[in-house]
């Protein structure tokens, strides 16, 4: 009786354990730590939104148990937010179901459509759930390199894809691609996705897109969807959110939209497991789909003066952070004095040395050594607060990584 579950058991430690006690330890005692480690929105909830919700739950009726699937009117809701957004037509009915968020959606598709020993082509580094979502579901991943030096390579990429189904066995089932990337902040164009249906039609492959980040973006043009890709429903699912662009992480609502077939798969999945979310809730996300796009906007001139703040007062502070092109997210190189120890020995120095915490690249995937992510989820002032702790913390470099040495051997 003691050994571990099954699926527990496949499941590597978390890497953000370690990280995440030590900032429960220091706030205990007392220490004001500048958390840019998890990717949680403090933004308030655009109020229409909030005053939906509010008005909708005062009816008893919507006490009761909702739709699975979500109710019609969201369902509508999401369909009109595709065909305004991307130009992609969607039939809510059976190519669109409401999800618990976009984590949850993957979660539940990947036990849906994996068997035992399933070989799945996953990014690396990845935002955790893309890979482990499978092996929860008993399925093999096969990890496909994402960047080179730190940016994504489309054509590099697509050699990658193209050595792991050569050498799998048995073939790939599915692929999951997510741009603009968590963690990377990495975006890709319709002519990478034209390449990537393309492919995924000839091998026979299913294609899952994360598409979270969708209104999230900086300097450029709005991120396409996968879905714009003629034909790309015939293998292509993808998932949003409503987290990021209306500020409702907690809220915990998303959609899978596309391929007939696993939204059918996943709705009866669903059916089994949940009654979806409270009726208000899924009234209140109709609302923001349909309603003004000015508080969008707001919420992405936000991360933007973020991002700016950070790159600015990072690189004052000798820390050179690449300016993300998209996401809430940046994907930053360890400053050379700390490489040698690598990205969870540097996250460990910055939350002693200068109260700041981030997310140590690894615990994306081997493929995330050598990076850190940072959320922009603290204010301006915060931000150059936790950037004079860096630059004490890189003016001290050889000492505090000869400590950390000595602590460790």
């Amino acid at each position: 009786m003691q050994e571990e579950f099954y699926r527990i058991k496949r499941l590597p430690p978390y890497v953000f354990a370690e990280v995440n006690r030590l900032k429960a330890e220091y706030r205990a005692a007392g220490v004001d730590i500048i958390d840019f480690g998890m990717g949680n929105p403090d933004m308030d909830t655009p109020p229409h939104i909030v005053e939906k919700l509010v008005e909708t739950v005062r009816r008893p009726r919507t006490h009761r148990y909702s739709s699975s699937k979500g109710i019609p009117g969201l369902r509508r809701a999401q369909a009109g937010y595709y065909a305004r957004r991307f130009g992609v037509e969607l039939d809510p009915e059976t190519e669109i179901i409401a999800t618990l968020g976009s984590k949850e959606g993957l979660a539940n598709l990947a036990m849906a459509i994996t068997a035992p020993g399933d070989v799945m082509l996953v990014p690396n580094p990845s935002y955790p759930i893309h890979p482990y979502g499978f092996m929860i579901a008993g399925g093999t991943l096969r990890h496909i390199q994402t960047l080179e030096n730190g940016v994504f390579d489309p054509e590099a990429y697509m050699r990658a894809l193209d050595r792991a189904v050569l050498h799998s066995v048995p073939k790939p089932v599915a692929l999951v691609v997510s741009f603009p990337s968590n963690p990377t902040a990495q975006l890709a164009n319709l002519d990478f996705y034209a390449e990537l249906i393309a492919f995924a039609k000839k091998h026979e492959i299913w294609v899952l897109s994360d598409l979270a980040y969708s209104e999230i973006y900086f300097d450029g043009n709005p991120p396409p969807s996968v879905l714009q890709v003629e034909g790309a429903k015939e293998v292509a699912v993808e998932f949003t959110s409503l987290s990021k662009t209306f500020a409702m992480p907690g809220w915990r609502m998303g959609f899978a939209v596309g391929n007939e077939r696993l939204i059918g798969a996943l709705t009866r999945i669903k059916s089994y497991l949940d009654y979806g979310a409270f009726t208000p809730v899924q009234v209140a996300a109709a609302a923001a789909l349909n309603g003004p796009e000015d508080c969008i906007a707001e919420i992405r001139a936000t991360y933007k003066s973020r991002r700016d703040v950070l790159v600015d007062a990072m690189g004052r502070a000798g820390w050179e952070v690449p300016p993300p092109p998209a996401t809430m997210f940046a994907w930053a190189p360890i400053p050379e004095p700390f490489r040698e120890i690598g990205s969870m020995a540097f996250s460990k120095i910055l939350l002693k040395e200068a109260a700041v915490a981030v997310s140590p690249g690894v615990g994306f995937g081997e493929y995330g050594e050598g990076f850190v992510r940072l959320g922009l989820v603290e204010n301006e002032q915060r931000i150059r607060q936790a950037a004079r702790g860096v630059k004490q913390v890189l003016g001290n470099a050889d000492a505090l990584k000869d400590a950390y040495k000595e602590n460790a051997a």
